[in-house]
Protein backbone atom coordinates (compact mmCIF):
# COMPACT_ATOMS: atom_id res chain seq x y z
CA UNK A 1 0.00 0.00 0.00
CA UNK A 2 1.52 3.29 -1.17
CA UNK A 3 0.26 6.45 0.52
CA UNK A 4 0.51 9.98 -0.89
CA UNK A 5 -0.39 13.10 1.09
CA UNK A 6 -1.23 16.25 -0.85
CA UNK A 7 -0.37 19.46 0.94
CA UNK A 8 -0.01 23.25 0.71
CA UNK A 9 2.19 22.89 3.86
CA UNK A 10 1.35 24.19 7.34
CA UNK A 11 -1.51 21.67 7.55
CA UNK A 12 0.13 18.80 9.45
CA UNK A 13 1.32 16.82 6.42
CA UNK A 14 4.78 16.00 7.80
CA UNK A 15 3.36 14.77 11.10
CA UNK A 16 0.71 12.77 9.27
CA UNK A 17 3.08 10.97 6.90
CA UNK A 18 5.57 10.12 9.67
CA UNK A 19 2.83 8.76 11.91
CA UNK A 20 1.12 6.82 9.13
CA UNK A 21 4.48 5.16 8.42
CA UNK A 22 4.94 4.18 12.08
CA UNK A 23 1.42 2.78 12.37
CA UNK A 24 1.79 0.90 9.06
CA UNK A 25 5.07 -0.62 10.23
CA UNK A 26 3.33 -1.80 13.37
CA UNK A 27 0.40 -3.30 11.46
CA UNK A 28 2.64 -5.07 8.99
CA UNK A 29 2.23 -5.43 5.23
CA UNK A 30 3.60 -7.79 2.60
CA UNK A 31 6.40 -5.33 1.77
CA UNK A 32 8.49 -2.94 3.90
CA UNK A 33 7.14 0.61 4.28
CA UNK A 34 9.54 3.52 3.78
CA UNK A 35 8.77 7.20 4.16
CA UNK A 36 10.21 9.44 1.41
CA UNK A 37 8.84 12.82 2.48
CA UNK A 38 8.52 15.04 -0.64
CA UNK A 39 8.60 13.18 -3.98
CA UNK A 40 9.74 16.05 -6.20
CA UNK A 41 12.83 17.50 -4.50
CA UNK A 42 15.19 14.58 -4.74
CA UNK A 43 15.14 10.78 -4.37
CA UNK A 44 18.01 8.31 -4.36
CA UNK A 45 18.26 4.54 -4.60
CA UNK A 46 20.67 2.84 -2.21
CA UNK A 47 21.36 -0.53 -0.57
CA UNK A 48 19.71 -0.70 2.84
CA UNK A 49 21.69 -2.87 5.27
CA UNK A 50 18.71 -3.45 7.56
CA UNK A 51 16.45 -4.70 4.76
CA UNK A 52 19.27 -6.22 2.71
CA UNK A 53 17.84 -4.76 -0.49
CA UNK A 54 17.79 -1.67 -2.65
CA UNK A 55 15.35 0.96 -1.47
CA UNK A 56 14.55 4.62 -2.04
CA UNK A 57 15.49 7.45 0.30
CA UNK A 58 16.46 11.11 0.39
CA UNK A 59 19.90 12.52 -0.49
CA UNK A 60 22.12 13.12 2.53
CA UNK A 61 22.39 16.51 4.14
CA UNK A 62 21.01 19.44 2.20
CA UNK A 63 21.47 17.93 -1.24
CA UNK A 64 17.75 18.12 -2.02
CA UNK A 65 16.51 19.92 -5.09
CA UNK A 66 14.83 19.73 -8.47
CA UNK A 67 17.53 17.68 -10.18
CA UNK A 68 15.22 14.92 -11.42
CA UNK A 69 12.53 15.13 -14.07
CA UNK A 70 9.07 13.79 -13.27
CA UNK A 71 9.60 10.77 -15.59
CA UNK A 72 12.83 10.01 -13.71
CA UNK A 73 10.96 10.15 -10.41
CA UNK A 74 8.31 7.75 -11.71
CA UNK A 75 11.02 5.34 -12.90
CA UNK A 76 12.63 5.41 -9.46
CA UNK A 77 9.29 4.71 -7.78
CA UNK A 78 8.72 1.78 -10.14
CA UNK A 79 12.21 0.36 -9.60
CA UNK A 80 11.73 -0.86 -6.01
CA UNK A 81 9.31 -3.30 -4.41
CA UNK A 82 8.77 -1.66 -1.04
CA UNK A 83 5.75 0.52 -0.20
CA UNK A 84 6.19 4.28 -0.01
CA UNK A 85 4.59 6.91 2.17
CA UNK A 86 5.23 10.39 0.90
CA UNK A 87 3.82 13.80 0.22
CA UNK A 88 3.39 16.08 -2.78
CA UNK A 89 3.44 19.81 -2.06
CA UNK A 90 1.64 22.02 -4.55
CA UNK A 91 4.22 24.83 -4.39
CA UNK A 92 7.00 22.42 -5.40
CA UNK A 93 5.13 21.59 -8.60
CA UNK A 94 4.66 25.30 -9.24
CA UNK A 95 8.34 26.04 -8.62
CA UNK A 96 9.66 23.17 -10.75
CA UNK A 97 8.17 24.36 -14.02
CA UNK A 98 7.63 20.91 -15.54
CA UNK A 99 5.84 20.55 -18.84
CA UNK A 100 2.08 19.99 -18.80
CA UNK A 101 2.59 16.61 -20.48
CA UNK A 102 5.01 15.43 -17.78
CA UNK A 103 2.74 16.65 -14.99
CA UNK A 104 -0.34 14.92 -16.42
CA UNK A 105 1.54 11.61 -16.74
CA UNK A 106 2.93 12.03 -13.24
CA UNK A 107 -0.54 12.61 -11.79
CA UNK A 108 -1.89 9.59 -13.69
CA UNK A 109 0.82 7.37 -12.20
CA UNK A 110 0.15 8.63 -8.66
CA UNK A 111 -3.62 8.17 -9.00
CA UNK A 112 -3.17 4.57 -10.13
CA UNK A 113 -0.57 3.57 -7.55
CA UNK A 114 -1.19 5.53 -4.34
CA UNK A 115 -3.87 5.90 -1.70
CA UNK A 116 -4.26 9.69 -1.78
CA UNK A 117 -5.02 11.92 1.20
CA UNK A 118 -5.61 15.65 0.81
CA UNK A 119 -4.69 17.85 3.78
CA UNK A 120 -6.93 20.84 4.33
CA UNK A 121 -7.51 23.51 6.94
CA UNK A 122 -10.78 25.17 7.84
CA UNK A 123 -9.15 28.05 9.72
CA UNK A 124 -7.37 29.76 6.82
CA UNK A 125 -6.54 32.77 8.96
CA UNK A 126 -4.31 30.65 11.17
CA UNK A 127 -2.89 28.95 8.07
CA UNK A 128 -1.70 32.32 6.76
CA UNK A 129 -0.22 33.24 10.16
CA UNK A 130 1.76 29.98 10.21
CA UNK A 131 3.33 30.88 6.89
CA UNK A 132 4.14 34.40 8.13
CA UNK A 133 6.01 32.94 11.08
CA UNK A 134 7.91 30.65 8.68
CA UNK A 135 9.16 33.67 6.72
CA UNK A 136 10.99 34.72 9.91
CA UNK A 137 12.03 31.32 11.32
CA UNK A 138 13.00 29.78 7.93
CA UNK A 139 11.99 26.36 9.29
CA UNK A 140 8.90 24.39 8.31
CA UNK A 141 9.36 21.78 11.07
CA UNK A 142 11.37 21.04 14.19
CA UNK A 143 12.03 17.59 15.64
CA UNK A 144 13.16 18.11 19.23
CA UNK A 145 12.48 20.49 22.12
CA UNK A 146 16.01 21.90 21.91
CA UNK A 147 15.70 22.57 18.18
CA UNK A 148 12.46 24.45 18.76
CA UNK A 149 14.06 26.61 21.43
CA UNK A 150 17.12 27.37 19.32
CA UNK A 151 15.00 28.44 16.35
CA UNK A 152 12.09 30.23 18.00
CA UNK A 153 13.39 31.67 21.27
CA UNK A 154 14.11 35.14 19.86
CA UNK A 155 10.83 35.24 17.91
CA UNK A 156 8.84 34.45 21.04
CA UNK A 157 10.45 37.26 22.96
CA UNK A 158 10.75 39.95 20.29
CA UNK A 159 7.62 39.24 18.26
CA UNK A 160 7.17 39.81 14.53
CA UNK A 161 5.14 42.12 12.30
CA UNK A 162 3.11 40.70 9.42
CA UNK A 163 2.27 42.50 6.17
CA UNK A 164 -0.89 42.49 4.11
CA UNK A 165 0.96 41.22 1.03
CA UNK A 166 2.10 38.15 3.00
CA UNK A 167 -1.39 37.35 4.22
CA UNK A 168 -2.85 37.64 0.71
CA UNK A 169 0.00 35.64 -0.85
CA UNK A 170 -0.48 32.57 1.34
CA UNK A 171 -4.26 32.67 1.15
CA UNK A 172 -3.99 32.82 -2.66
CA UNK A 173 -1.66 29.82 -2.53
CA UNK A 174 -4.12 27.82 -0.49
CA UNK A 175 -6.97 28.59 -2.87
CA UNK A 176 -4.82 27.45 -5.80
CA UNK A 177 -3.94 24.27 -3.92
CA UNK A 178 -7.61 23.33 -3.50
CA UNK A 179 -8.22 23.85 -7.21
CA UNK A 180 -5.12 21.75 -8.05
CA UNK A 181 -6.19 18.79 -5.89
CA UNK A 182 -9.74 18.88 -7.23
CA UNK A 183 -8.69 18.93 -10.89
CA UNK A 184 -5.89 16.35 -10.87
CA UNK A 185 -6.35 13.75 -8.13
CA UNK A 186 -8.66 10.92 -7.13
CA UNK A 187 -8.70 11.54 -3.39
CA UNK A 188 -9.60 8.71 -1.00
CA UNK A 189 -9.50 10.66 2.28
CA UNK A 190 -9.41 14.25 3.56
CA UNK A 191 -7.37 15.26 6.58
CA UNK A 192 -8.96 18.40 8.01
CA UNK A 193 -6.28 19.76 10.30
CA UNK A 194 -8.41 21.61 12.83
CA UNK A 195 -10.65 18.62 13.48
CA UNK A 196 -8.49 15.54 12.84
CA UNK A 197 -5.40 16.75 14.68
CA UNK A 198 -7.36 16.45 17.94
CA UNK A 199 -7.23 12.65 17.64
CA UNK A 200 -4.83 11.91 14.82
CA UNK A 201 -4.45 8.30 15.96
CA UNK A 202 -8.18 7.72 15.47
CA UNK A 203 -7.98 9.27 11.99
CA UNK A 204 -5.07 7.01 10.98
CA UNK A 205 -6.53 3.80 12.39
CA UNK A 206 -9.81 4.51 10.57
CA UNK A 207 -8.14 4.76 7.17
CA UNK A 208 -9.29 2.00 4.83
CA UNK A 209 -5.92 0.22 4.64
CA UNK A 210 -5.52 0.27 8.46
CA UNK A 211 -8.76 -1.59 9.18
CA UNK A 212 -8.36 -4.73 11.26
CA UNK A 213 -5.15 -3.62 12.95
CA UNK A 214 -4.81 -5.21 16.40
CA UNK A 215 -2.68 -3.77 19.22
CA UNK A 216 -1.83 -0.87 16.93
CA UNK A 217 -2.16 2.15 19.22
CA UNK A 218 0.73 4.40 20.27
CA UNK A 219 0.29 2.94 23.76
CA UNK A 220 0.66 -0.57 22.36
CA UNK A 221 3.82 0.44 20.52
CA UNK A 222 5.55 2.65 23.07
CA UNK A 223 3.82 2.29 26.44
CA UNK A 224 2.54 5.87 26.35
CA UNK A 225 -0.49 7.41 24.66
CA UNK A 226 0.18 9.67 21.71
CA UNK A 227 -1.61 12.50 23.52
CA UNK A 228 0.82 12.23 26.44
CA UNK A 229 3.79 11.93 24.08
CA UNK A 230 2.62 15.05 22.24
CA UNK A 231 2.01 16.95 25.47
CA UNK A 232 5.56 16.29 26.69
CA UNK A 233 6.98 17.48 23.38
CA UNK A 234 4.93 20.69 23.70
CA UNK A 235 5.63 21.28 27.39
CA UNK A 236 9.42 20.95 27.43
CA UNK A 237 10.27 23.77 24.99
CA UNK A 238 7.65 26.02 26.60
CA UNK A 239 9.37 25.57 29.96
CA UNK A 240 12.69 26.60 28.45
CA UNK A 241 11.30 29.52 26.49
CA UNK A 242 9.70 30.91 29.64
CA UNK A 243 12.95 30.72 31.62
CA UNK A 244 15.70 32.78 30.01
CA UNK A 245 18.09 32.37 32.96
CA UNK A 246 18.13 28.59 32.54
CA UNK A 247 18.13 28.29 28.76
CA UNK A 248 21.86 27.59 28.37
CA UNK A 249 21.64 24.51 30.61
CA UNK A 250 18.25 23.16 29.65
CA UNK A 251 18.45 23.21 25.86
CA UNK A 252 20.56 20.06 25.66
CA UNK A 253 19.70 18.52 29.00
CA UNK A 254 15.96 18.11 28.62
CA UNK A 255 16.29 16.93 25.03
CA UNK A 256 18.95 14.51 26.21
CA UNK A 257 19.12 12.05 23.37
CA UNK A 258 21.95 14.31 22.29
CA UNK A 259 24.51 16.21 24.33
CA UNK A 260 27.60 18.01 23.05
CA UNK A 261 31.06 16.99 24.26
CA UNK A 262 31.66 20.40 25.86
CA UNK A 263 28.36 20.36 27.76
CA UNK A 264 28.89 16.71 28.72
CA UNK A 265 32.29 17.44 30.26
CA UNK A 266 31.00 20.49 32.14
CA UNK A 267 28.18 18.48 33.73
CA UNK A 268 29.95 15.13 33.98
CA UNK A 269 29.13 13.20 37.13
CA UNK A 270 31.64 11.08 39.02
CA UNK A 271 30.21 7.83 37.60
CA UNK A 272 29.81 9.01 34.01
CA UNK A 273 32.01 7.32 31.35
CA UNK A 274 34.29 9.30 29.07
CA UNK A 275 32.51 11.10 26.24
CA UNK A 276 32.15 9.44 22.86
CA UNK A 277 29.79 9.98 19.94
CA UNK A 278 26.43 10.30 21.70
CA UNK A 279 24.67 11.96 18.76
CA UNK A 280 22.41 8.99 17.97
CA UNK A 281 20.56 8.75 21.27
CA UNK A 282 22.89 6.15 22.81
CA UNK A 283 23.63 7.82 26.13
CA UNK A 284 24.47 5.36 28.94
CA UNK A 285 21.63 4.66 31.37
CA UNK A 286 23.41 6.32 34.28
CA UNK A 287 23.64 9.56 32.29
CA UNK A 288 20.03 9.36 31.13
CA UNK A 289 18.78 8.79 34.67
CA UNK A 290 20.60 11.81 36.05
CA UNK A 291 19.43 14.00 33.19
CA UNK A 292 15.84 12.80 33.65
CA UNK A 293 15.97 13.81 37.29
CA UNK A 294 17.53 17.17 36.44
CA UNK A 295 14.77 17.86 33.92
CA UNK A 296 12.10 16.91 36.46
CA UNK A 297 13.58 19.05 39.22
CA UNK A 298 14.00 21.95 36.80
CA UNK A 299 10.33 21.68 35.91
CA UNK A 300 9.36 21.54 39.57
CA UNK A 301 11.10 24.78 40.44
CA UNK A 302 10.35 26.59 37.20
CA UNK A 303 8.51 29.84 37.19
CA UNK A 304 5.03 29.45 35.71
CA UNK A 305 5.08 25.68 36.24
CA UNK A 306 2.40 24.20 38.47
CA UNK A 307 2.34 20.98 40.45
CA UNK A 308 0.17 19.27 37.83
CA UNK A 309 2.75 19.93 35.11
CA UNK A 310 5.57 18.74 37.36
CA UNK A 311 3.76 15.50 38.20
CA UNK A 312 2.89 14.93 34.55
CA UNK A 313 6.52 15.30 33.48
CA UNK A 314 7.77 13.13 36.32
CA UNK A 315 5.55 10.32 35.05
CA UNK A 316 6.02 10.84 31.33
CA UNK A 317 9.56 12.05 30.60
CA UNK A 318 11.12 8.59 30.71
CA UNK A 319 8.63 6.86 28.36
CA UNK A 320 8.76 9.95 26.13
CA UNK A 321 12.51 9.71 25.74
CA UNK A 322 12.32 5.95 25.23
CA UNK A 323 9.90 6.60 22.36
CA UNK A 324 12.19 9.29 20.92
CA UNK A 325 15.01 6.74 20.91
CA UNK A 326 12.89 4.13 19.12
CA UNK A 327 11.83 6.67 16.50
CA UNK A 328 15.48 7.65 16.02
CA UNK A 329 16.23 3.98 15.30
CA UNK A 330 13.58 3.99 12.54
CA UNK A 331 15.35 7.00 11.03
CA UNK A 332 18.74 5.32 11.32
CA UNK A 333 17.41 2.16 9.66
CA UNK A 334 15.97 4.14 6.73
CA UNK A 335 12.24 3.76 7.41
CA UNK A 336 11.72 7.45 8.28
CA UNK A 337 13.35 10.54 6.77
CA UNK A 338 13.20 12.30 10.14
CA UNK A 339 11.51 11.67 13.44
CA UNK A 340 8.01 12.91 14.32
CA UNK A 341 7.87 16.73 14.22
CA UNK A 342 6.75 18.86 17.15
CA UNK A 343 3.79 21.20 16.93
CA UNK A 344 5.24 24.65 16.42
CA UNK A 345 2.72 27.17 17.74
CA UNK A 346 -0.86 27.05 18.93
CA UNK A 347 -3.22 29.82 17.89
CA UNK A 348 -2.76 31.38 21.33
CA UNK A 349 0.98 31.50 20.77
CA UNK A 350 0.52 33.01 17.33
CA UNK A 351 -1.63 35.73 18.90
CA UNK A 352 1.25 36.57 21.22
CA UNK A 353 4.03 36.36 18.61
CA UNK A 354 2.46 38.45 15.83
CA UNK A 355 2.40 42.03 17.06
CA UNK A 356 -0.23 43.27 14.59
CA UNK A 357 -2.46 40.21 14.98
CA UNK A 358 -5.71 42.22 14.97
CA UNK A 359 -4.73 44.05 11.80
CA UNK A 360 -4.01 40.68 10.17
CA UNK A 361 -7.55 39.61 10.97
CA UNK A 362 -8.92 42.68 9.18
CA UNK A 363 -6.82 41.86 6.12
CA UNK A 364 -7.91 38.23 6.21
CA UNK A 365 -11.61 39.10 6.23
CA UNK A 366 -11.00 41.54 3.38
CA UNK A 367 -9.42 38.73 1.34
CA UNK A 368 -12.40 36.42 2.03
CA UNK A 369 -14.78 39.07 0.74
CA UNK A 370 -12.68 39.71 -2.37
CA UNK A 371 -12.30 36.02 -3.24
CA UNK A 372 -15.61 34.63 -1.99
CA UNK A 373 -13.59 31.79 -0.49
CA UNK A 374 -13.05 30.74 3.12
CA UNK A 375 -14.91 31.71 6.28
CA UNK A 376 -14.71 35.13 7.90
CA UNK A 377 -13.49 35.18 11.49
CA UNK A 378 -14.10 37.39 14.52
CA UNK A 379 -11.82 38.07 17.47
CA UNK A 380 -14.31 36.36 19.77
CA UNK A 381 -14.51 33.22 17.65
CA UNK A 382 -10.73 32.97 17.38
CA UNK A 383 -10.31 33.43 21.14
CA UNK A 384 -12.73 30.58 21.66
CA UNK A 385 -10.80 28.37 19.22
CA UNK A 386 -7.52 29.25 20.96
CA UNK A 387 -8.85 28.39 24.42
CA UNK A 388 -10.35 25.13 23.17
CA UNK A 389 -7.06 24.17 21.53
CA UNK A 390 -5.10 24.69 24.73
CA UNK A 391 -7.52 22.40 26.57
CA UNK A 392 -7.24 19.77 23.80
CA UNK A 393 -3.45 19.90 24.04
CA UNK A 394 -3.68 19.31 27.79
CA UNK A 395 -1.34 22.20 28.49
CA UNK A 396 -1.02 24.58 31.36
CA UNK A 397 -1.38 27.96 29.69
CA UNK A 398 1.76 30.01 30.23
CA UNK A 399 1.95 33.57 29.03
CA UNK A 400 5.03 33.99 26.83
CA UNK A 401 7.63 36.41 28.08
CA UNK A 402 8.15 39.58 26.07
Amino acid sequence: MNVLILTPDRVGSTLLQRLITVYMLRKGFDQPIINLHELTNGLIKYYNETLKSEVLGKPEGTNWGYFQSLPEIVNLLKSVDHYKTSRLAHYHLVNRGDSIEDKIKFYEYLNKNFYIISCRRENLFEHALSWVIYTHSKHLNVYSPSEKVNIFYDLYHSGITAHKEQIFKYLDRYKSYIDWTSRHFDIQSYFEYGENIKDIEKYILNLDFMQGADSNTWMDMFGQSFKDFNTVSRTLPNLIINQPSKVSHQIELIDNNYISENKYNVLKGADWPEYKDFTKGNLPDIVKNELHEFAIQTAKYSINTDEKTYNFLKTNIEPYQSTVGQLAKLVEDGFLVTSVPLKLQSLKEKQQIIKNYNQCLVWYNEWVDLNEFGTKQTEENLDQIASSEEIDLNLSINKLLK
